[in-house]
């Protein structure tokens, strides 16, 4: 059965532009790091544009930059939008550690599976426990991805096959689980995936599936891993947010616009959008004959056993930072199960 969610209120919009046809129009300018026909590019981003450019009457224009075509580094997103470089940003929450400890709660290994549930699950929970962390910009739609898989050359069936393989992890606490699971952590954006795994730079990557379509990953690998079950290996988060000054001089009735695509239900929808990009993603490699290898619960209890120092660590960062990391990590499960009912 599909699924319809209530993510544009457009006839309460349209009223209220109705009555204020002298505000002004504003053109905005998206950055992101991606190319347009990945999958939250292409398939969310995008379509969440269309749908604000509609509810305004055209007195919103959002001009769309993938693939950091504004300049710039992935990491240097999220400062963009603080700084007024551009005025709205998609990124990868990892691409600036420490920035977001309290986010870090979804990034723990074996937290969750699906991403609708998930990105529901976490846009909550930043809005009850870590908006603090974000005052310095306008938050629109947190998300997460699906689960995380390992794509490599060599195959990978146990957790005795990581030892040495030298590995792609996106953030601080990815490339720390990939470390204790006995793999060699190597650091990068994801656009940087394809040459370093051409060029020998990696053996392979952790990423969704919905990600190694447009990378052509299974392209440049034979092997995928992940779980038979869920929670995953683990995931990354996201945010899509505004400069606070570009929101802040919208008229009330283009903020009402804004805000009537923003929050968990928009966040659901991207989760879709993403768990629709793994079944796809998936069926590209299988396709490919590529090995793709679904490790049982037996061994997953091993893989979490190895991995449980990772949150042991953080737990203790937290700590320093005078941050209850226990408390986080319980309201993470409560929400996620919630949702993944």
């Amino acid at each position: 059965m599909k699924r319809i969610y209530p993510l544009f209120s457009g006839v309460a919009v349209a009223v209220t532009l109705a009555s204020s046809a002298m505000s002004q129009e504003v053109t905005l300018r998206l950055h992101q790091f991606l190319p347009l026909q990945s999958a939250i590019p292409g398939s969310a981003i995008q379509p969440w544009i269309e749908r604000i450019e509609a509810a305004s009457g055209g007195r919103i224009k959002i001009e769309h930059y993938p693939s950091m075509q504004l300049g710039g580094a992935p990491p240097a997103l999220y400062g963009q939008a603080k700084d007024g470089v551009v005025d709205i940003i998609w990124t990868l929450m990892g691409y600036t550690p420490g920035r977001f400890p309290s986010s870090e709660a979804f990034e723990l290994p074996f937290m969750t599976g699906s991403s609708e549930a998930s990105s529901r699950a976490f846009h909550e929970f930043i809005q009850a426990n870590a908006m603090a962390e974000f005052t310095d910009t306008h938050p629109l739609v947190f998300h997460t991805h699906g689960p995380g898989w390992i794509h490599s050359n060599q195959p990978i069936a146990n957790l005795a096959d990581v030892s040495g393989q030298k590995l792609r992890g996106p953030t601080r606490v990815i490339t720390n689980l990939l470390g204790k699971l006995g793999a060699t952590p190597v650091g990068m954006p994801v656009p940087a995936v394809p040459e370093a795994l051409s060029k020998g730079v990696i053996d392979g990557t952790v990423i969704p599936f919905e990600v190694t379509v447009p990378l052509r990953v299974s392209e440049l690998v034979t092997n995928h891993t992940g779980f038979a079950s869920n929670p995953g290996l683990y995931t990354a988060t996201f945010v899509l947010t505004m400069n606070n000054d570009s929101y802040d001089g919208l008229p009330d009735d283009l903020k009402a616009v804004i805000d009537a695509n923003s929050g968990p239900e928009v966040a659901a929808m991207f989760g879709a959008v993403m768990d629709a990009g793994d079944i796809t993603g998936r069926a590209i490699a299988e396709a490919m004959d590529n090995t793709v290898i679904e490790l049982d619960d037996g061994e997953k209890a091993r893989w979490m056993a190895a991995a449980q120092p990772v949150v042991n660590e953080w737990l203790e960062e937290m700590n320093t930072l005078g941050i209850d990391g226990q408390a986080l990590i319980d309201a993470a499960k409560k929400l996620i199960a919630k949702y993944e009912k």
